[in-house]
């Protein structure tokens, strides 16, 4: 076992999910995870009911060399994170696969995630997928896995993705980041941007305070300066 792995305690586990959020913005993740402020708008309303329709965990299905789950869960312990996966496609392999209960012969998995929008120009849904297939190979012990898949609503396409070294080296530094945050209780300050104006956390956010505070204590300040609350 890794000394990351053995750093990792059951209550230190953080939501694999958040490194969407994390990659997107690190003050948004902060402000989600870290202080527990939520806000939703369209965008994460439409999102949540987007995966909905892909979710259940209790149906399986298999196509010829394709063993099709919903909603699995996994978890790393070298990256200290909990989740679960979109979709997990079991490809009929019997040189690289592994065995899979009341199945024959060997699979190999390919994580697909399903994104409300299209397709982003950051890594932030690479990224995610990336760690999915992390968390797979861990809990399955199996060959590394090269390929996922992203399906975007929006587009109704599926875009394949390299699962490369890069990718997972990112993956592991922005996890052994957010470990620390969290650890820390830190929210960091980030320049505002165009993206701003679509966040669900734009009118809690306050951008401009300084790093040394935290949206929580603002928030308290605020209301002890009020007569009467």
């Amino acid at each position: 076992m890794s000394a990351a792995a053995e750093s990792y305690g059951e209550d230190d586990y953080l939501l694999l999910s958040g490194i969407h959020q994390f990659a997107f913005c690190r003050r948004r993740w902060a402000l989600i995870y870290v202080e527990q402020q939520r806000e939703d708008n369209w965008r994460t309303v439409d999102g949540s009911l987007f995966h909905k329709r892909a979710h259940d965990p209790f149906f399986t299905e298999k196509r010829r060399d394709v063993i099709i789950t919903r909603e699995m869960a996994v978890r790393s312990r070298a990256l200290g994170i909990t989740g679960q996966c979109d979709i997990v496609e079991f490809l009929r392999d019997d040189e690289r696969g592994v065995p899979l209960s009341g199945r024959t012969g060997n699979w190999h998995p390919r994580p697909v995630e399903y994104k409300r929008g299209k397709r982003q120009e950051n890594d932030s849904d690479r990224l995610q997928l990336c760690a999915q297939a992390m968390c797979l190979e861990e809990m399955l012990a199996c060959q590394p896995i090269e390929q996922g898949c992203l399906y975007y609503g929006e587009t109704k396409r599926r875009e394949y993705v390299d699962l490369t070294d890069e990718l997972r080296d990112t993956a592991r530094k922005m996890f052994a980041e957010m470990h620390e945050y969290f650890r820390r209780g830190y929210t960091p300050r980030v320049k505002p941007g165009r993206s701003c104006r679509a966040c669900s956390l734009c009118d809690i956010c306050i951008p401009k305070l300084p790093v040394e505070h935290s949206v929580r204590k603002y928030i308290k300040d605020m209301m002890e300066d009020i007569p009467g609350v």
